[in-house]
């Protein structure tokens, strides 16, 4: 029997957190989960998606995904290599002043995350809408792979999810 891959590990750790918030705490409330293995590339990927249960117009969606490099690197013990995987967590939202909206979620983002990430946010709407709202999916980037030597600030990472969901509420309130 061989041990669970890094990849295994972090998405254990992330999906008992997430659900335990679900289940037990009632803070979240899971929407969503998706865990496949894309044949093309030969990788894995796991994502959820939440939303606060108050306020189900905002999604958040954390995502773990490891490629076949990054997979082969661990299962082969290649030297040199550092098993790790690619984490993305993503909002969706809708917006309709894009300007002030979109500038109002930079900050937030910033206030939240501090230096510790990039954003982009991604807009799109249905043509022919006569008030039209744009579908705004923000994307908080990391700059590099996480390991198990990060699974300690799993809690942390999704109480700032958590912060951001009730932030970008506050936003769409407004």
């Amino acid at each position: 029997m061989s041990d669970p891959t890094v990849y295994e590990n972090l998405k254990v750790a992330i999906e008992n957190h997430l659900y335990d918030l679900d289940n037990l705490e009632g803070t979240i409330l899971i929407t969503h989960r998706r865990d496949r293995m894309e044949m093309s590339v030969m990788g894995r990927e796991f994502a959820l998606q939440c939303v606060l249960p108050e306020h189900r117009d905002i999604t958040a969606e954390i995502s773990l995904e490891a490629l076949l490099q990054d997979l082969a690197a661990e299962i082969l013990e290649l030297p040199g290599e550092k098993p790790a995987c690619t984490l993305r967590l993503r909002f969706y939202m809708q917006i309709q002043n894009v300007e002030i909206e979109c500038r109002a979620i930079n900050e937030i983002l910033k206030q939240i995350w501090k230096s510790e990430i990039e954003a982009s946010q991604t807009l799109s709407y249905k043509y022919g809408q006569e008030q039209p709202f744009h579908m705004n999916i923000i994307e908080v980037i990391f700059g590099r792979k996480i390991n198990e030597e990060q699974m300690e600030d799993i809690p942390e990472l999704i109480d700032h999810m958590i912060q951001t969901l009730q932030e970008l509420k506050q936003l769409q309130l407004a």
